[in-house]
């Protein structure tokens, strides 16, 4: 089951991150995020996640598909994906310290380095079809004793974004697993 979501926050080549100090990815940087409430749809759920943590209501939000990850050959967890776009005159001065973190904005270029090692892992792999390629896909991330070994994005249909039944949903993110193996 899909229990999170996660977005990334765009103004101008800049993104809204935060260093997270709660497990998991603590000390990393990453979208903003966290765990759908009962009852809640994925994007009532990010809009709620977004307000919470950075007192943001965005005017577009766009999904953008998932990202799944198995852990050592195990499926183990996904969230939906949404990215959020921000006028460039929107006024938001970071750093900003939360109960979640440290909310700043960071240039696609310093996200996206080879050499950097505070992004988590899966966000250089994925970013720049969530930030600029109109298709939905499901990002599936392998993890082997805490390693990315491996990244694979498949395109999916974003209608994916409104299906409740947790086995349907299931049953359609496996058999766009297949398609990657």
């Amino acid at each position: 089951m899909i229990a999170f979501t996660i977005c990334f926050i765009k103004k101008g080549d800049r993104i809204l991150l935060l260093n997270r100090n709660k497990p998991s990815w603590m000390g990393m940087w990453n979208g903003v995020g966290g765990k759908l409430e009962p009852g809640e749809t994925p994007r009532e759920s990010m809009l709620r996640e977004i307000k919470e943590e950075t007192g943001i209501v965005p005017e577009r939000l766009y999904f953008k598909g998932l990202v799944t990850w198995l852990t050592d050959s195990r499926k183990t967890g996904g969230m939906y994906t949404y990215m959020a776009e921000l006028p460039e005159e929107f006024h938001y001065p970071t750093p900003i310290q939360t109960d979640e973190g440290i909310l700043d904005w960071k240039e696609l270029g310093w996200i996206m380095h080879p050499d950097n090692r505070g992004i988590v892992y899966n966000i250089p792999k994925s970013l720049e079809k969530i930030l600029f390629d109109e298709h939905c896909y499901d990002h599936t991330c392998t993890y082997q004793n805490g390693e990315l070994v491996r990244h694979d994005s498949v395109r999916i249909e974003p209608d994916i974004e409104n299906i409740t039944d947790a086995n349907l949903l299931e049953e359609r993110i496996c058999m766009n697993f297949k398609l990657v193996k």
